[in-house]
């Protein structure tokens, strides 16, 4: 069963489903329900509700995927026992529960099929749900840990600052400075692995130096971990690559702002873990510095802030707010999602011994991440829930790859819980 899995992900990878692109993918979902005797239903924001008979039991993923690199043509490869993609992330996270999905409406299984729009730039369809479901459980598919049984994971919420700069007359030299190809991340899942951050890095470098800004620009997703960020910068000195840092000088004289508060708000912001929480070994809470955007004037900042409570989520956006303020930027929150509180019961019960009948072993966990789960329990109160997966490593990565092996063990985990439900 695990290759037509992987057959399937791989017809997944040929069709578009990018963050707030994934319009052809819905279409290819709807038709592959109905044509096997599903019932679909569809809402105002994309999501997707797939059923047939009387069930028990819904599995829900997401259709969206972070898109980095070389994203038109996803070009897949086998290496030692992991499925990787050539200069772009994969999209495992989460096409491969899509593919398991299909494989069981393939055989007519009597499920909820729940497939959220756009997760991954803040569980945007999750938040908006409002179907009614039969479903006693949910089976949240988008961990990424063979062997372990998600139960809770943090809440967060993306903070946005803006800035407009006037202008002013350029210094001597003027130089494109870059920070490029950096390894990259999940800004949740990886904020504790001593990973790089290229805006970091480069505001850094800048902020000793007398530059003033024509342009600077680096992230590509809020959930993501830069891995590159460019400067245009007029200079009093001439500057020099270091050992991260490449700079070009440029011949070309551009439009420069006075930008000293955009450089001290880069540079004084704490990006990463802020609290570690001992109990749970896994952060407590964190902030990434995602995106930044300077262009004529004008600064955006981007940042993606976790915190695995509501109160510590409330006191890590508080705390960045009045550093944005005394720097003289407007501060705006989005997309604020809950924490879901680790709990057991009957369901996680049987989903962990599922696990230990197959792996052997299994370890009831909470992850530093945004699971859909936080928001669909709040919503649906008398659903209980849990999160499993097959191992995923460097996720929103051009790193990202999934262990083949996995793939079909965790399909036979969710069979034995299919089975018992029944």
């Amino acid at each position: 069963m695990q290759d037509k899995i992987i057959e399937y992900f791989i017809l997944l990878t040929k069709i578009p489903h990018c963050s707030q692109e994934a319009d052809r993918l819905l279409e290819f979902l709807e038709t592959f329900a109905k044509e096997r005797g599903y019932s679909v239903e569809i809402d105002e924001t994309k999501n997707i509700l797939i059923k047939k008979g009387k069930p028990k039991l819904a599995l829900q993923a997401h259709y969206d995927m972070v898109c980095i690199g070389e994203i038109t043509d996803i070009k897949t490869y086998i290496k030692n026992g992991w499925m990787c993609a050539k200069d772009s992330s994969l999209g495992a996270d989460n096409g491969i529960a899509i593919a398991m999905m299909m494989v069981l409406m393939d055989r007519g299984e009597e499920l909820e099929f729940l497939f959220t729009s756009d997760e991954e730039i803040g569980l945007v369809g999750a938040s908006d749900l409002s179907f009614k479901l039969d479903s006693s459980y949910m089976l949240n598919l988008d961990s990424e840990d063979e062997a372990e049984v998600y139960i809770g994971c943090a809440g967060g919420a993306d903070l946005i600052a803006s800035k407009t700069f006037e202008k002013c007359e350029p210094l001597d030299y003027f130089y494109r400075v870059s920070v490029t190809d950096l390894a990259g991340g999940h800004s949740g899942i990886d904020i504790d692995k001593g990973i790089p951050n290229a805006i970091k890095i480069l505001a850094h470098y800048l902020k000793d130096r007398e530059v003033l800004i024509s342009s600077f620009e680096g992230g590509k997703r809020r959930n993501s971990i830069p891995a590159n960020a460019y400067a245009t910068v007029s200079s009093k000195n001439r500057l020099e690559s270091s050992d991260m840092v490449e700079v070009t000088a440029l011949d070309k004289c551009y439009t420069v702002y006075q930008s000293r508060e955009f450089l001290n708000l880069l540079n004084s912001f704490e990006d990463g873990i802020e609290h570690f929480n001992q109990e749970l070994n896994i952060p407590d809470t964190s902030i990434n510095l995602a995106i930044v955007s300077f262009k004529e004037g004008t600064a955006v900042i981007e940042s993606s802030a976790r915190a695995m409570s509501d109160e510590g989520l409330k006191a890590i956006c508080q705390k960045n707010k009045n550093l944005a303020i005394a720097n003289g930027f407007k501060m705006d929150e989005e997309f604020k999602y809950p924490a879901w509180k680790p709990k057991k019961n009957e369901f996680t019960e049987m989903v962990n011994s599922s696990m230990i009948k197959v792996f052997g072993r299994s370890e009831y966990k909470a992850i530093h991440a945004g699971l859909e789960c936080g928001v669909i329990s709040e919503k649906y109160p008398n659903i209980k829930f849990a999160s499993i997966g097959p191992t995923i490593v460097s996720p929103h990565s051009t790193h990202e790859k999934i262990k083949l092996d996995s793939i079909g063990k965790i399909f036979e985990v969710v069979e034995k819980i299919i089975n018992k439900i029944k």
